[in-house]
């Protein structure tokens, strides 16, 4: 079954995934928290946050940086893996952050592991858009 990206049906599924694949915490930035907000996506405008490697729904109030992302770029850096499209888009000011930047960038350090890997892969498996 495939899923519009950071959809409900989509949040769901990724952490059943990530549940199945027993990855728990695991992640090379397990200590970061992120506050995305993805605009233009086919459902409108998303809130989300990462914490522990792992997506979720709204914003955290503790979260020192928040990042605003086109949709089509998120899913370009969480789906496709393309680090690159990241760095295009911030460098022609279509991403825009607020708080620690620091914390982007500890994100970006660190290979993942083969489990993250694999829960990659699940993740392009479930997407549609």
């Amino acid at each position: 079954m495939s899923y519009i990206f950071l959809s409900d049906e989509w949040l769901s599924e990724a952490a059943n995934i990530r549940d199945e694949l027993g990855l728990g915490n695991e992640s090379t930035a397990a200590d970061i928290k992120l506050n995305v907000v993805v605009t233009g996506g086919p459902e409108g405008d998303r809130e989300v946050h990462l914490a522990n490697g792992n997506f979720g729904v709204g914003l955290l109030a503790d979260a020192p940086t928040k990042m605003t992302v086109p949709f089509d770029v998120a899913k370009q850096v969480f789906i496709d893996g393309n680090q690159q499209a990241a760095m295009q888009a911030f460098m022609a000011g279509h991403i825009k952050v607020e708080g620690d930047m620091t914390k982007l960038m500890a994100m970006q350090s660190g290979a993942p592991s083969a489990g993250q890997q694999q829960m990659a892969e699940r993740l392009k498996g479930i997407t549609t858009v």
